[in-house]
């Protein structure tokens, strides 16, 4: 790499070369960026470990690392955890779609994706460089101990991932595996960090979260840390209840849901056809069921007569 070049490279790893709140990120150093961590990645034994916790890395890394390597003609792979992530990846899919993993890992001690070799889905997997698997954290971890077996299988090598580079990209202040009718403790053993594979992974930690940095809003930056100092266990607990208290400028507490929803549509029945109105808000909550009872509610506001379409996953 000329001097150059590699000196924007390190300005970019200081935080000093990401534009000012009324301009857009240098895409030339973006660029230089993906390229230079691309050269580590293409000859890196194993794999790595992308933590998200300050910048989206899935939406804006990993496409690079795609286009490097498809150009080269070579093949990569996106996939996710979840569905709604993969439509954010090039040519993205769900795990469990394109390794074919099994759908319940607990019943076996050594699983394997149910891949045969003499595939199409094999030889993908038997001549591709590069894996990317977004979400990685609400994978179980015999997900991935499974694709380690299978690689090593299909590609006749006993290295690590069968000598294929595989990119995990997560955060682990969001959702962990989920186990049906289990405890914390069995989520954390389910956990990939429980693995005996997560001492050969190499981490990577991007720190700076752009979005506050460019838009200069020092309300949201104060928001973001917030929300890093409560994922980090920073927030005192009460002992008894094991609750913690919320500071005062973390959020607006409202009194009932009619007066929640106002605030967040407010004159829906005017607005409900400007595509960017409704694109610009959204309610959030942590179980379905409360999501169903408020689409309901606003649904019901809305003039015209209510249509349900049912979709049916089995073929008649």
């Amino acid at each position: 790499m000329e001097h150059s070049t590699r000196r924007i490279f390190h300005s970019i790893l200081r935080g000093e070369l990401y534009g000012t709140p009324n301009t857009k990120p240098l895409l030339s150093a973006i660029k230089i960026k993906a390229f230079y961590e691309t050269q580590f990645l293409r000859n890196l034994k194993g794999f790595r470990f992308g933590c998200k916790n300050r910048i989206p890395l899935g939406i804006r890394m990993v496409p690079f690392f795609q286009s490097k390597i498809r150009q080269q003609s070579k093949i990569a792979i996106a996939v996710a955890s979840s569905g709604i992530a993969t439509t954010l990846l090039h040519g993205g899919r769900t795990a469990h779609s394109t390794l074919k993993v099994p759908l319940n890992l607990t019943p076996c001690e050594a699983p394997l994706c149910n891949i045969s070799k003499c595939t199409g889905e094999a030889k993908v997997l038997q001549e591709c460089k590069l894996i990317v698997w977004d979400k990685c954290t609400m994978a179980h971890k015999q997900a991935l101990e499974a694709l380690d077996r299978t690689l090593q299988d299909l590609r006749g090598n006993g290295k690590l991932m069968g000598g294929a580079v595989l990119l995990l990209a997560g955060d682990f202040h969001q959702t962990l595996p989920i186990i049906q009718k289990g405890t914390m403790a069995d989520e954390l053993k389910a956990c990939l960090k429980a693995s005996y594979l997560w001492r050969h992974v190499h981490k990577l930690e991007l720190k700076t979260n752009m979005r506050v940095h460019l838009q200069g809003d020092a309300a949201s930056g104060q928001f973001a840390q917030q929300l890093l100092s409560l994922g980090d266990g920073k927030i005192a607990a009460d002992p008894t209840t094991g609750l913690i208290t919320i500071p005062n400028n973390f959020c607006n507490i409202v009194d009932s849901i009619e007066t929640f929803k106002t605030s967040v549509f407010p004159d829906i029945r005017r607005c409900f056809n400007d595509h960017k109105w409704l694109c610009e808000r959204a309610i959030l909550a942590p179980k379905n069921d409360s999501v169903n009872a408020i689409n309901l509610q606003i649904q019901q506001q809305l003039p015209g007569v209510d249509v349900s379409y049912k979709s049916i996953d089995t073929v008649l």
